[in-house]
This record gives structure tokens, sequence and C-alpha cells, in this order.
């Protein structure tokens, strides 16, 4: 039986533009095609690890668990009812009557490249206390998948209740920020992308040398494992006893938006399998490599038959 995964996290609608270029500050860009997609950084990895998991949609209920805020408008509505299908358990999601649901406005260019501005909404409160009832209700073998688009204060308590119970935190510290130094060392895993790794660790990672001297310094702040994602040349893996590159498959990258996330959701799943760390790495390469091929967010998540 696997191990559960509960993420808890960002719920956004993705305003899509695709134009051949961005636009610098001050200019308009004519001639692009418009898309609305559902995204957000946790409802991302949800979807990504509910179409991995070894199992029906019935069973991925059980073992996905998505923690979240979203607005009592249309948005709120029409990402409860895609959780829903995806087979994704929504017990704990909470719909605020205050605020908004979550926006990001997203431009890609020809080459799949990106720049996206969110309007938080409703992931802005959810706090702290409103976590407890799916932490308490998670079993000891519970994979515990966090980023950074809800509440500072939000992933830190989640962070230290997981650790207290036993069970395995991994942070995807995205979009970047500075974080306390208390948080590292209750942290089973933390996947940083070369930008967010220099901002912690002071190293620029800009070849294998440099993410090797990134990966130890965030082992020596007290993180048992790092993974830092190195886009096409794929992720780089320290323990404190072992380190290798685990390369990725050369695509067309169409729209790269979300690769990040498919990445950690798909990670989560090897993991929960009982896949060790380089099998699930080479497992979440070989999902987000795919889901670069295609636009949107969610909609770019490969299910476990295209992995096979």
């Amino acid at each position: 039986m696997s191990a559960r995964i509960l993420v808890i996290g960002s719920s956004n609608t993705d305003m899509v533009v695709k134009s051949d270029r961005l636009p610098a500050a001050g200019e308009t860009v004519i001639g692009g095609t418009f898309l609305m997609n559902p995204g957000g950084k946790g409802a991302n990895q949800a979807v990504s690890a509910a179409r991995l998991v070894e199992a029906n949609a019935a069973l991925a209920g059980r073992q996905v668990t998505f923690v979240a805020k979203v607005g009592n408008d249309i948005f709120g509505q029409q990402a409860m009812s895609g959780f829903q299908n995806e087979g994704i358990n929504t017990t704990y999601i909470l719909t605020d009557a205050d605020h908004p649901s979550g926006v990001a406005l997203i431009n890609v260019d020809a080459t799949g490249e990106n720049c996206i501005t969110v309007a938080p909404g409703a992931n802005a409160y959810l706090h702290p206390t409103e976590t407890e009832a799916a932490l308490q209700s998670a079993d000891a073998d519970t994979l515990v998948l966090l980023q950074l688009e809800i509440p500072l204060p939000t992933v830190e308590y989640v962070v230290k209740q997981a650790a207290s119970q036993g069970l395995r935190v991994i942070l995807n510290p995205a979009p970047a920020q500075v974080l306390p130094s208390t948080l590292f060392p209750n942290l089973f895993l933390i996947t940083p992308n070369e930008t967010e790794a220099e901002l912690f660790t002071g190293i620029r990672v800009t070849d294998i040398a440099t993410a090797e001297q990134a990966a130890q310094k965030l082992h020596e702040m007290g993180v048992s494992n790092v993974v830092i994602t190195l886009g096409s040349k794929g992720a780089y893996l320290h323990t404190g006893t072992h380190s290798q590159l685990i390369t990725t498959s050369s695509v067309k990258a169409v729209d790269t938006t979300a690769a990040g996330d498919c990445f950690n959701g798909a990670l989560a799943v090897g993991l929960s399998e009982g896949q060790s760390l380089p099998d699930a790495i080479a497992f979440a390469c070989k999902a987000a490599s795919i889901s670069v091929t295609r636009m949107g967010a969610q909609a770019s998540m490969p299910h476990r038959n295209e992995l096979l």
C-alpha cells in the first residue's frame, strides 16, 4: 500500500496569453492566444500527484488530499469541481466568503518561457489552525508537500507540526522568499531551483560544481535531503552521503508553466510508492519533460500511462 500524500498550498485560476515574445516594460505585444486554466502551485502539485498514483480514481482520492482556501465565486467553484474530477480528497478545502479566489496572469513566449503575476486572494488567508484537521488525520507514513504561495506562518506551522508527528515534509520553496533558519532542520526534502538555492545559500548555481556547493550548504543548514532542479539539465541530488546529477529527456518546450509543480507532485508519488530518491527524481524528471510539451498548468500534467 502506498503512503498517502497531503498537499497544502494555493489554488489559482490562470489567465494565459501566448505570444511570440514577452513584452518589455511599458510595451504592448499584439497577436497572442488566450487560455484560461486552473492553476496555483499547491493545486498543480495535487493534480500532478493524483494523475500519477498507482490507482484508479476512487483510490486516488484516498491517497492525495489537498488543503487550500478558495473564494465563494465561480473560480472557486470550478476549482473544486476540477479537484473532485481528478479524484482528489477535497474534505479540507475551505471557502472564504470575504476574499476572491486567487488569480494568476501569465505571459508565455514562443520558446515556452513565461512571466507570471499572482493576485493571491483567498490563498493569503489560509491560517495555521485551518490545517490542523488534515494534519491530525494523517497516517504515520503520509508525505506532506508544501510551497510558498500561502502565508509563511502557515508554512512554518505545518512544517513544525508535521515533523513533530514524524511525517516526511517536502518543501518546494517557490516563489522564492527568505525563510527562517528554524524551518530547515524539520524538512525531509527541499526542492529549490537555481534562483531559490542561491537565495538560501548565497551560492550562484551555474553548473554541477556550484549545484553541489549549494546543496551541501542546504544540508549543513539542517535539511536531510536536497534536490536542486536545473531545468533541461535535470536535477541534482544531495543526501549528505550521496550526490548525483539525474538527467532528463530532451524535448521541445511549448510552455514551462508548472513544470516544477509537475516535478514535485511526481516526486512525492515516487517516494510514496517506496522508490529510492534517485529513482523518484528520475520519475519526476520524466513527468516534467512531458508537461512542458503542452500548454497550461494542470492541463499539462501527464497521466501514469503516459510515463509507462
